[in-house]
């Protein structure tokens, strides 16, 4: 890792820089080495699914061009690169040996990373679940979980302490009511018993993946990733401070609680008809101790109450500018989410593991790229961790999504959040303004 700097701007000298990226987002070669096919292979080539019909069959070929991808995170000094395994190239169809090829090629990039003075941040899951798996049942079964420990044990023993954290799964609310619910994401599915299924065995798989990493005897700590909901209430009223309560079950309490020994939140449960396939040990397996919390935050939405609603939250219009994604600018909602999980759950350390934004870039004149708006979002955002530090909570580390624009789930590449841009045609890379923003901001200068 990079010697640590004393600074100025707040920021303790031992807090983490880093940018976030996923494999399938980036890496292309979906072929290559024997990799398996994945349900974002699959979900991405049905017609509809994906804007434009655009896959990650390519995407930033950053299987290929990971020399080059180094090289960028190296001049942007940052201390730490979360990015994530692909499941199906180390075992094509969830089970079974693993792939030396794709083995070869995660140490190879992990290797190059620590010689250049970065830290590995490896996520386990980043939603590229072997096919195979899916098509015997998916996460609304049982064996994925039993089979994904299988998996994260091959890796930890084949990576080692070439990393330097590990983070079990990312956004698995995204994984199991955008993908088994509302069909938005691979798989596409829609059935709420599903979802609420997917939920267990996705919580499962994770106490599962930390009890084998204390198995192994490593050392590095580990973490899981959520997209935690904290929406803020419209009015004082107590209607509305309920309406908000609720709103945020799903989307914290739900994956908390269990994982801080407190079970599930029955009134949740109760109220969506919901029933977790709970047997003997789960909730111990689930709380196991972690050593980190990493939190992603783009938006925050304020809520009312709906009394003529079967949902008695309602999402109240606002007056914020918003990004590409049609998402609200709220800088002051990471610094609320942060003091409410900090109060909320004994977590003891935090990480905002993706914060970023979309807009619309284009090259200008001599090639320069002037994202303004991208850089205005990202000084906000990391003032409000600075304030959130300055009170008390634990946060130890923040993660730009992304070092490069990619492939953007069902937005294909129409949506662009790096600090490079990838022409998806070729592949080049272009630095933007906000690199260069990002880069003094690491170095320790004022934002």
């Amino acid at each position: 890792m990079n010697e640590r700097r004393e600074r100025s701007d707040g920021f303790p000298s031992d807090f983490l820089w880093g940018c976030s990226t996923a494999s399938y987002q980036i890496e292309g070669s979906t072929t290559a080495d024997g990799r398996g096919v994945s349900i974002w292979d699959t979900f991405s080539k049905t017609p509809g699914k994906v804007a434009g019909g655009m896959t990650g069959d390519v995407a930033c070929d950053s299987y290929v061009k990971w020399k080059e991808d180094i090289a960028l995170l190296k001049g942007l000094g940052v201390d730490s690169y979360r990015y994530s395994i692909a499941w199906p190239r180390i075992q094509p169809r969830g089970s079974g040996k693993p792939l030396q090829a794709g083995l070869d090629h995660y140490k190879r990039f992990a290797d190059a990373l620590g010689q250049a003075g970065i830290e590995s941040a490896v996520t386990l899951y980043h939603w590229d679940l072997p096919q195979a798996l899916e098509d015997a049942g998916g996460w609304p079964v049982r064996d994925t979980a039993l089979r994904f420990a299988e998996y994260a044990d091959l890796v930890y023993r084949a990576l080692g302490d070439r990393v330097g954290r590990w983070f079990t799964l990312n956004e698995p609310w995204c994984a199991a009511f955008l993908g088994y619910e509302l069909g938005y994401h691979a798989p596409g599915r829609a059935s709420r018993a599903d979802a609420y299924k997917a939920v267990h065995h996705l919580l499962l798989a994770h106490g599962l993946a930390v009890k084998a990493l204390r198995a192994t005897g490593l050392a590095a700590p580990i973490g899981i990733v959520l997209n935690a909901m904290t929406p803020r209430p419209a009015s004082r009223s107590a209607a509305d401070l309920e309406a908000a309560e609720g709103a945020s079950v799903q989307g914290t309490a739900l994956w908390l609680d269990p994982i801080y020994a407190r079970g599930y939140p029955a009134a949740h449960l109760a109220a969506q008809g919901a029933t977790m396939p709970v047997l003997p040990g789960d909730l111990e397996t689930i709380s196991a101790p972690i050593d980190f919390l990493g939190i992603n935050y783009y938006s925050e939405r304020a809520v009312a109450a709906d009394s003529a609603s079967p949902d008695p939250a309602l999402e109240a219009a606002g007056w914020h500018d918003k990004t590409e994604m049609g998402w609200d600018i709220v800088p002051e909602g990471l610094y609320r989410m942060l003091r409410t999980i900090a109060k909320r759950w004994p977590a003891k350390a935090l990480y905002v593991t993706e914060n970023g934004a979309a807009f619309p870039d284009s090259i200008g004149e001599g090639g320069r790229i002037r994202d303004r708006e991208r850089i205005d979002y990202i000084r906000s955002h990391v003032a409000a961790c600075r304030r959130a530090i300055a009170e008390g909570v634990p946060l130890k580390g923040y993660y730009l999504w992304s070092l490069m624009d990619n492939f953007e789930w069902a937005h294909g590449y129409s949506k662009r959040f790096g600090l490079v841009h990838v022409d998806p045609a070729t592949g080049s890379r272009s630095i933007k303004d906000s690199y260069y923003f990002y880069r003094d901001l690491a170095a320790g200068h004022e934002p």
